[in-house]
């Protein structure tokens, strides 16, 4: 299954264009989250092939950046998979609109070189990873729920990032949903204080590590595991299965 869905979100500081600039060359600069940087990245580059005269320039600097560079008035727009709080939203000098842009997948990514089974995971047992509980990876409550796989029994390396990160906000927002337990000594944030593991900063900061760690354990959104061509695993869903997301866009 997708383990969790949200829509990413943009935070637009409103700019008037003067009339009789279409002719002019415009450049739009936008910073913040990396979950929609891929197809941000094909959007503004087929925008440009229609419109010449506009580029529009997106870093991909994570969800804080985004609405830290935003809120400092500079750049034009900024995204974020954590929608910012009214504490955040009263820090702004100017009115900022919060509409959807993208909807995609978190998914568990992990190394285990010689291991070609697709493996399954539940929110409980991800959490219990995630608070350092389980770090075996044939551990009784993986293995139970990938009968016939020969796991290995080395340790689990967890993966997490650095940055404030709104795939992050996804994904421990769903453990807290799943598990009591993460939800009162960790809580929900783009920024946590994580029980165990290390960071990475980006999706691709993330992915990197998983793929150069064996034994490692991480979370991004969908494309980044495709494009890295690392394996990444299910998840039950409240009806007991575990479907498997799509595996091209």
């Amino acid at each position: 299954m997708k383990l969790a869905n949200r829509l990413a979100l943009a935070a637009i500081g409103v700019a008037a264009l003067a009339g009789g600039v279409a002719a002019q060359k415009i450049q739009i600069q936008g910073a913040g989250a990396t979950f929609p940087n891929p197809i941000y990245s094909k959007w503004f580059s087929e925008y440009n092939k229609l419109h010449s005269n506009i580029e529009i320039n997106y870093q991909p600097i994570g969800s804080g950046g985004g609405i830290r560079q935003v809120t400092n008035q500079t750049v034009f727009f900024g995204a974020t998979d954590g929608p910012m709080n009214n504490e955040q939203l009263a820090a702004v000098p100017g009115k900022l609109m919060h509409f959807p842009t993208v909807l995609g997948a978190v998914v568990p990514v992990y190394n285990l070189p010689g291991l070609n089974a697709e493996l399954k995971f539940t929110g409980d047992v991800l959490a219990n990873i995630y608070l350092g509980k389980i770090t075996k990876w044939n551990d009784a409550a993986i293995a139970k729920l990938n009968a016939g796989v020969n796991l290995p029994a080395t340790d689990i390396t967890v993966v997490h990032r650095s940055d404030a990160s709104g795939t992050s906000y996804i994904f421990v927002d769903y453990l807290a949903k799943v598990s009591a337990e993460w939800k009162q000594k960790v809580g929900v944030n783009t920024a946590v204080n994580w029980p165990a593991g290390v960071g990475g900063k980006g999706n691709e900061g993330v992915a990197g590590v998983v793929t150069q760690t064996p034994g490692s354990i991480g979370y991004v959104e969908l494309i980044y595991a495709l494009q890295n061509k690392i394996a990444y695993g299910t998840v039950q869903n409240t009806a007991g299965s575990s479907p498997r997301p799509p595996s091209h866009r």
